[in-house]
């Protein structure tokens, strides 16, 4: 359950969510700092990344091409991470089965 967790998210997230979801980067340690989301999309389709954004251009994205890769759209507003990381630490059986679910392209949090 590889996670590549957008520009508006924190670079925090990897490493406090690394034993729920291992192999998991932020884009900017993934070498994608200043890189448009058609370049961001394009990566994690290529390395089996699920994509983790608040960001609407990718629900936009995922929703006219669908995966891969597959989205996480956290539909939550401005807080800290630890908000982010309880949610997603919460809902690991849901992700989980999401991603598991060949026809599933976007699955929306909370």
């Amino acid at each position: 359950m590889s996670l590549l967790f957008a520009h508006n998210l924190s670079w925090r997230l990897p490493a406090r969510l690394a034993n729920e979801y291992p192999n998991s980067l932020q884009v900017v340690a993934a070498g994608l700092s200043g890189v448009d989301d058609r370049f961001v999309w394009t990566f994690a389709a290529a390395r089996n990344f699920t994509v983790v954004s608040k960001d609407k251009d990718f629900f936009e994205r995922a929703t006219a091409q669908g995966p891969p890769p597959k989205l996480i759209w956290l539909r939550v507003g401005n807080g800290p991470t630890r908000q982010i990381e309880i949610l997603l630490r919460s809902r690991m059986t849901e992700v989980a089965a999401f991603l598991g679910d060949p026809s599933a392209a976007i699955l929306q949090l909370p």
